[in-house]
C-alpha cells in the first residue's frame, strides 16, 4: 500500500510540475554512438529539423519547444536506464524512436507506466505494436510483411530455390528471418539452413555451413555493421550466393564496411529512399546544408515521427485552452493525427500502426549508396488480433 501511495504522490508531483512548466520537450532515443551511429544519428537530426522547424509556433502559443537527443547505444539495458530517467522528466512530452526492436520494445514498457508517448520511425518488430499500448506508435511497415516481401521477390522474380538464412538473434533480426523464411517455403522453396547467430567478426563457420549447403541466396536478418563483415567475407571465400537482406541493411556504412563486396546486395526497407518521396527533395537540401552528408534512411521518416508529435501537441494545447497537455492528453492525440507528410499519408489504426505502409525492394548495382529501386509495394499492416 505505501509503494501505491509514493508511485501516486511521484505522478501527482509529475503532473503538477508539468502543468507549471511552459517547457515542452520531445527526445530522439537512438544510438549516438558505437557501429549503428549512422542510422541513430539520422534519426535523431531528422527529430532535430521538424523540432526547429516548429519552435516559432511554440513560441506564440506561450511555451518553449526543446529537443533532447538521447544514445541508447543500441542496446537494451541501455535503452531501459534511458527510458527511466527521462520519464522522471515533466517537461518531455513526447519520443521520437528507437532504432532498434529490441531496444524498444523493453523501454516502451517504462513510457507505458506515464502515457509517455513515442512515434517510432524505424522499428519494425510485430511485437511493437502488437501489445496494444495507447501511447506506442510507428510511422514504418512491420517484419512481418517485409520479410513475405523481400520472400516473394527472391522467389518469384529471382527465381531462388536454395535459401540459406541467418538472422543476428535480436527480435528485430530474428523476426524479419523467420518471416522470411515462412513465406519462401509456401512459396515452394527450400529453405536449406535457418541459424542464429551472435557473430560480429568471424563468420567462417556459417560460411563452411554454406559450402556444405550450396544455396543460391542467402538472406541476413540484422544490422548493416555484422551483416558488411559477413558479405565482404563470403566473397572473399568465394561464396558466390545472392545477398539479401532487410532494412537493416539500408545504410550507406554497409558499402563502407564490405567495400566492393557490396554490389549485387539486395535489401527490403520500410524507409523509402529520397528519390522516391518527391516531398522530400527540398528536406535533403537542407538536411545536408545542415548537416554536411546526405540523409541515411530513417532521416526524413524521423522528420516525419517529430511532426506526428508536434501536431498532436499542438491539438492537445487547444483542447486544453492553451494550457500544457497531460502526457495522456498528447498521446491520446497523436492516435489522432491525421496528416500529409514528407513519406506520404500518415493515420494509425488502433494499435499504433500506418494504416498504409510502403515496403522497398532496393538494388546495389554497384558498391554505392544508395541503390537502384526495384519494386515498392504498399501494405496495410495485419489486423488487430482478437
Amino acid at each position: 500500500m505505501r509503494k501505491i501511495a509514493i508511485l501516486a504522490l511521484g505522478a501527482l508531483a509529475l503532473g503538477v510540475a508539468s502543468a507549471q512548466s511552459n517547457v515542452i520537450k520531445i527526445a530522439s532515443v537512438s544510438p549516438l554512438s558505437g557501429p549503428q551511429s549512422a542510422l541513430g544519428t539520422a534519426i535523431a537530426q531528422g527529430a532535430q529539423m521538424a523540432i526547429e522547424d516548429a519552435q516559432a509556433r511554440f513560441q506564440q502559443l506561450g511555451f518553449q519547444l526543446q529537443f533532447a537527443p538521447q544514445d541508447d547505444q543500441a542496446s537494451p539495458d541501455v535503452g531501459v536506464a534511458v527510458a527511466r530517467r527521462i520519464v522522471n522528466d515533466p517537461d518531455l512530452l513526447g519520443i521520437v524512436g528507437h532504432l532498434n526492436s529490441g531496444v524498444a520494445i523493453p523501454a516502451s514498457e517504462i513510457y507505458k507506466d506515464t502515457n509517455l508517448v513515442m512515434v517510432s520511425p524505424a522499428n519494425t518488430n510485430p511485437r511493437v505494436t502488437d501489445r496494444g499500448y495507447l501511447n506506442v506508435n510507428r510511422i514504418c511497415g512491420r517484419d512481418d510483411v517485409q520479410g513475405p516481401v523481400g520472400a516473394e521477390y527472391a522467389v518469384r522474380v529471382l527465381r531462388k530455390q536454395r535459401l540459406f538464412v541467418i538472422h543476428d538473434k535480436t527480435p528485430y533480426g530474428q523476426g524479419l528471418a523467420e518471416a522470411f523464411a515462412a513465406r519462401a517455403r509456401e512459396l515452394g522453396a527450400q529453405v536449406v539452413a535457418l541459424v542464429g547467430t551472435e557473430e560480429a567478426s568471424n563468420f567462417q563457420p556459417l560460411i563452411l555451413q554454406m559450402r556444405a549447403q550450396r544455396p543460391d541466396l542467402v538472406y541476413y536478418g540484422g544490422i548493416y555493421d555484422k551483416g558488411g563483415v559477413l558479405i565482404k567475407q563470403m566473397r572473399e571465400r568465394g561464396i558466390t550466393a545472392t545477398f539479401m537482406g532487410g532494412d537493416g541493411l539500408d545504410s550507406s556504412d554497409l558499402v563502407r564496411i564490405a567495400g566492393s563486396a557490396s554490389k549485387g546486395v539486395i535489401y527490403t526497407t520500410t524507409a523509402g529512399p529520397i528519390s522516391t518521396l518527391p516531398k522530400a527533395a527540398a528536406f535533403a537540401q537542407r538536411y545536408k546544408a545542415k548537416f554536411g552528408k546526405d540523409p541515411e534512411a530513417y532521416a526524413v521518416y524521423a522528420f516525419d515521427a517529430a511532426n506526428v508529435i508536434i501536431n498532436a501537441l499542438e491539438a492537445a494545447i487547444k483542447a486544453n485552452n492553451g494550457r500544457k497537455p497531460t502526457r495522456e492528453q498528447v498521446a491520446r492525440a497523436v492516435r489522432e493525427v491525421k496528416m500529409d507528410g514528407l513519406t506520404g499519408r500518415i493515420e494509425f489504426d488502433s494499435k499504433g500502426d500506418r494504416k498504409l505502409s510502403d515496403y522497398y525492394v532496393v538494388g546495389l548495382k554497384e558498391a554505392k549508396y544508395p541503390g537502384e529501386v526495384l519494386r515498392v509495394i504498399q501494405f496495410a499492416p495485419p489486423a488487430a488480433r482478437q
